[in-house]
C-alpha cells in the first residue's frame, strides 16, 4: 500500500493493473444524488478512490456523509449520477460483486443457521456435496462451531452478526463490504467481532470496505483510513494506518500509544469535517 498521506484529497491510484485485479475498487469522479429537480440532494461526490486487493479501507464520518451511499454503489446496488465504479476491473453487479454484511443480520428467522448458510452456499453455486464442509468452515472461522441446528432467534446480537459474516464469506467473493455491522451490539460483543473480523480478513486476504462513524473502530480494524465530509461526502483525510496487523494482543494494540495518538487524530478529524 502506498505510504503517502493526503488530506482533502485521495492517495495516488496504484494503475490500471492493480485496479483490475481480483477484489480492487475504483470509484472515478464519483457523484451521486437522490431526487430530481429542486428537491435533488447530493449525497456524496465527486470521490476520487482507489482500493488495491487486499486493503482493509475503513470509511469514517459523521451521520449523514454519505458512507453506506459509497458502499450501495461499490456493491453495484445504486448507480451513480456521475462517474464510474468499478470492482475488479468491471461495473459491479449487485449479488455477485461482494458479500455485504449489513448493520441488522437480515437472517431468515424461519431457518435455522444451517439453513440460512446453505441458501448462501447455493446462491454460490457451490457443489450440493461440498456443502457440510464449507458450512463447518464457515462456522468455525466466525467461532460458532457446533450451532448449525439452532433456531437465529435463539442467538445473541453478536452471535447472529457472526452467521451474517459466514453467509457473506459463502461465496468467496475477493470483495467484503460491511455497513456499521456492529453499531447495535453491546461494547463487549463489539470488541469480539471486531478482533473476529480483523483476523477472518487477514487469513482470506479479501479486500474489505467497512463503514463507521467510530474512531476507535476505525483504527483497530483499518489498514487505511478515509474520513468523509460532511453531505456531499468528499475525502477529507486519505491515511495509511502504520500499526501492526499481525495475530499480537488486541488489548494490548489498543491500550498503546501510537493507537491512541491516532485514535484522537481522526476524531479530530472527524469532527473538524463534519463542522
Amino acid at each position: 500500500m502506498a505510504s503517502s498521506e493526503v488530506t482533502g484529497g485521495t492517495v495516488g491510484s496504484p494503475g490500471a493493473d492493480g485496479a483490475a485485479r481480483p477484489g480492487s475498487v475504483r470509484l472515478d469522479h464519483v457523484t451521486h444524488r437522490y431526487g430530481r429537480g429542486a428537491e435533488a440532494v447530493t449525497a456524496v461526490g465527486p470521490v476520487d478512490l482507489t482500493v488495491p486487493a487486499g486493503e482493509f479501507l475503513v470509511l469514517v464520518g459523521a451521520s449523514g456523509c454519505g458512507k453506506s451511499t459509497l458502499l450501495r454503489l461499490i456493491a453495484g446496488f445504486e448507480q451513480p449520477t456521475h462517474g464510474s465504479v468499478r470492482v475488479s476491473g468491471t461495473p459491479p453487479r449487485p449479488g455477485t460483486a461482494a458479500g455485504v454484511v449489513f448493520q441488522q443480520p437480515r437472517l431468515f428467522p424461519w431457518r435455522t443457521v444451517r439453513g440460512n448458510l446453505d441458501l448462501a452456499l447455493r446462491y454460490a453455486g457451490t457443489d450440493r456435496s461440498l456443502w457440510p464442509q464449507r458450512r463447518a468452515e464457515l462456522l468455525e472461522r466466525v467461532g460458532l462451531e457446533g450451532t448449525d441446528a439452532r433456531r437465529t432467534w435463539e442467538l445473541s446480537g453478536g452471535q447472529q452478526q457472526r452467521v451474517a459474516i459466514a453467509r457473506a464469506l459463502a461465496a468467496e467473493n475477493p470483495l467484503l463490504l460491511l455497513d456499521e455491522p456492529f453499531a447495535a451490539l453491546d461494547a463487549l460483543a463489539r470488541e469480539r467481532l471486531q478482533e473476529d473480523v480483523r483476523r477472518v480478513t487477514a487469513e482470506t486476504g479479501r479486500t474489505t470496505v467497512f463503514v463507521t462513524h467510530s474512531a476507535d473502530e476505525a483504527v483497530f480494524l483499518a489498514s487505511r483510513i478515509v474520513v468523509l465530509t460532511k453531505r456531499p461526502g468528499t475525502v477529507a483525510l486519505d491515511l495509511p494506518v502504520p500499526l501492526p496487523r499481525g495475530d499480537g494482543d488486541a488489548q494490548e494494540l489498543r491500550n498503546s500509544a501510537d493507537f491512541t495518538a491516532l485514535r484522537a487524530r481522526i476524531s479530530d478529524c472527524v469532527k473538524a469535517a463534519a463542522s
